[in-house]
């Protein structure tokens, strides 16, 4: 190391001596001192290491940069890690978002039972301990036509607890064209194999026949399961049979039909343009013995694995061990029977995912022309095509998709019509960076090297937000 790094080291002052300094020890009434003290040794350790690099270099006090990123860092540290954004990218399941945004009623459920107790386990009409899964399986029932149902933490969860129970030291049989994977590398054969049940693969990728099946057919089998590949689709020379052949043969043979419906669509899919998605009644009607799909994608609740199905197996799943672990939690169920409540209703619009993929194209049209007027007066043409510029930047509308996202409906795409967004002096990028950096995250996707602004995934009360943002971004020369 050279001397003038090592005088350099020098100049920092001891922890003690910073936390003298009256700014500093300010900062330790605000919070405690051990936590100023210790966030203290980190800035001052990642200063020497910068140093020693001799990757900076300072003209001022060295106490003074020091704290101001122990001021910078203490305030990150403040700073709730899991904070609200908005989705401007148009993608209305948005996984890495959070999924499906909840229904007002929805959490005004959840707020209310979050700071009180209930009676998530408590029968109030005999005064004893009752069941938690009680609370939504009646509106379950009464929506999908199921005999029972029960609640996990995941659909994932919903399919793995189904084979555990149903299908444990036996074989599930499987056409290799549903051998998914479902997202963050969890794959379909992974979650069979764990579960304690045997993979019987049958058919090829792209075509599999009844005939497959019932060839599989043997001493060890214990369940026929198909799976709904969400996020993807083969198409061409393909085949395979229905839902109803598999029940036909399901129930000439004594051997369940499980189904992993995957999105847990509880309106009739055409409504919102989904042709290809598979509506849970009709699982159900159809004779399945038990159908698992997701609370928080097409449903639009909260995170959660939904199993609906015939009675004496769901009331096996129930008893099973693992179900402990995989349960749900007060304010789930509260999310959750809320959201259900308004499919029975009749008042499902008010689901955030229901509307959205519902927006009509019109619409979007004039709330992209009114956001463009709140940030541009000087608008030219509010058509499709027209360019206002205000400062550093031009907006335009432009045409393009949003999809549903989630690994749902891959192949359906929303017509919409985004702002398009152009800076002057900074990149695309660069743009995009800075929008995700504001207080409140604003998320957008990047088509053309320009930035795009979909509001289909962007409430109507966070369109001021966005204006503001943009407004502020025109001042960046």
């Amino acid at each position: 190391m050279s001397d003038e790094i090592n005088e350099k080291l020098r100049l920092i002052p001891s922890i003690d001596k910073l936390l003298d300094i009256p700014a500093i020890r300010d900062l330790t009434v605000q919070s405690s001192h051990s936590f100023v003290r210790d966030a203290l040794r980190t800035v001052v350790d990642d200063l020497r290491k910068e140093m020693q690099s001799n990757s900076v270099s300072y003209n001022g006090e060295i106490a003074a940069e020091i704290q101001k990123r122990l001021q910078q860092r203490i305030h990150d540290a403040r700073q709730s890690k899991l904070r609200p954004a908005i989705n401007a990218t148009g993608v209305v399941i948005h996984t890495n978002l959070g999924r499906a945004p909840l229904a007002v009623e929805a959490i005004k459920s959840m707020t209310e039972i979050a700071g009180r107790y209930s009676n998530l386990e408590y029968d109030l009409s005999t005064g004893r301990r009752g069941k938690r899964d009680a609370h939504c399986e009646e509106l379950l029932c009464q929506l999908t036509g199921a005999e029972s149902a029960v609640v996990v933490n995941n659909n994932a969860a919903g399919v793995f607890l189904t084979l555990n129970e149903v299908a444990r030291d036996g074989e599930v049989i499987i056409s290799r064209g549903e051998l998914v994977e479902i997202g963050g590398g969890f794959r379909i054969p992974e979650v069979i194999g764990r579960s304690g049940a045997i993979l019987r693969e049958v058919g090829t990728t792209n075509k599999t026949r009844i005939s497959d099946y019932e060839s599989a057919i043997n001493g060890n089998t214990k369940a026929i399961l198909r799976v709904h590949p969400s996020n993807f689709r083969i198409t061409g020379f393909t085949a395979k049979p229905s839902l109803e052949d598999l029940i036909e043969l399901s129930n000439r043979t004594g051997i369940p039909c499980i189904e992993d419906n995957g999105s847990g669509c509880l309106v009739d899919p055409e409504t919102m343009g989904l042709t290809d998605e598979p509506f849970v009644q009709v699982s159900i009607r159809s004779g399945a013995h038990v159908v698992t799909f997701s609370g928080d994608k097409l449903l639009g609740g909260p995170q959660s694995g939904i199993i609906v199905g015939k009675r004496e197996l769901i009331d096996r799943i129930r008893r099973n061990p693992l179900m402990r672990a995989f349960r749900v939690d007060k304010l789930t169920y509260a999310g959750l029977e809320a959201t259900l409540r308004l499919y029975v209703e009749g008042r499902e619009s008010e689901i955030p995912v229901i509307n959205m993929l519902r927006y009509d194209s019109q619409t979007l049209l004039e709330r992209a022309r009114r956001l463009i007027n709140a940030v541009a007066q000087s608008l030219t043409d509010t058509g499709s095509g027209g360019a206002a510029q205000t400062g550093s930047i031009t907006l335009s509308i432009g045409k393009s998709v949003s999809v549903v996202g989630g690994g749902s409906a891959p192949e359906r795409q929303l017509r919409s019509y985004p702002i398009e967004l152009l800076h002057r002096k900074i990149s695309a990028r660069e743009v995009e960076a800075w929008l995700r950096r504001q207080a409140t995250p604003i998320i957008t996707r990047i088509e053309n090297d320009q930035v795009l602004i979909d509001l289909r995934t962007v409430t109507t009360d966070e369109e001021s937000t966005v204006a503001s943002a943009l407004k502020s971004l025109s001042e960046i020369e």
